[in-house]
């Protein structure tokens, strides 16, 4: 990266911060800025410093990291957020996503795992776990199926704008593929995934790969499986 990525650290166990300030030591284009004990503790230190990521544990006393996550991207919508927990609850990781977090980090994968990880969502290539894309698929239809009483679903007509092959590049982003995969299944080049990736999301006025996910469902341009 041509910057220095700036970490907030937001868990309220002292040796789980300790814990992930080693993890991310390794990393020479991250700093670790400030270290957070609760969520309204992230938030003003958001304030504070200006991380341009958080690590954001989601179960905290007081304000918990959901609330936070709310809170910090309702004033500072450009900060990255990645929740961190020793779940994969979909429930949860739901509805951090649904709340703007970029992704999720479990606290028993490897050390490695987690540097490449925070690589690619301080370089806006982070995929969904193809697994937890299609559960936040499922946890979205039967939300909608509950919400509409059978009614049938509203697929609005209009596309965007999207090119065919825009089109294709979105559906391979909400079943949770990497450039790289995308790159090989659609015969092109990782920078031509990631130019076409950044006119999809100006096209669709979206920031994310998850909000992209969001959209495809709501668009039935994926179903769930």
């Amino acid at each position: 990266m041509s910057r220095v990525v700036r970490l907030l650290l937001a868990d309220d166990h002292r040796h789980a911060r300790e814990g992930m300030r080693t993890i991310v030591s390794a990393l020479e284009e991250f700093v670790v800025v400030g270290e957070a004990a609760s969520g309204e503790e992230a938030l003003r230190m958001t304030e504070d410093l200006a991380p341009d990521m958080i690590l954001m544990d989601i179960n905290m006393p007081g304000m918990g990291g959901l609330e936070a996550v709310k809170a910090i991207k309702t004033s500072f919508p450009a900060v990255k957020i990645v929740m961190v927990t020793v779940s994969d609850d979909v429930s949860h990781l739901f509805e951090a996503l649904k709340k703007g977090a970029q992704g999720y980090l479990l606290k028993n994968l490897h050390p490695a795992s987690w540097r490449d990880y925070l690589r690619a969502v301080a370089f806006d290539e982070a995929p969904l776990n193809p697994e937890l894309a299609m559960s936040i698929l499922r946890e979205f239809a039967e939300r909608k199926s509950s919400s509409s009483a059978g009614a049938p679903r509203d697929r609005a007509t209009d596309d965007g704008g999207l090119t065919p092959r825009e089109h294709d590049i979105l559906q391979e982003v909400a079943r949770g593929q990497k450039n790289r995969e995308i790159a090989l299944s659609l015969g092109l080049s990782e920078h031509t995934v990631k130019n076409h990736l950044k006119n999809i999301l100006q096209k669709l006025h979206l920031d994310n790969r998850v909000q992209l996910t969001r959209y495809a469902y709501e668009r039935g341009i994926v179903e769930p499986e």
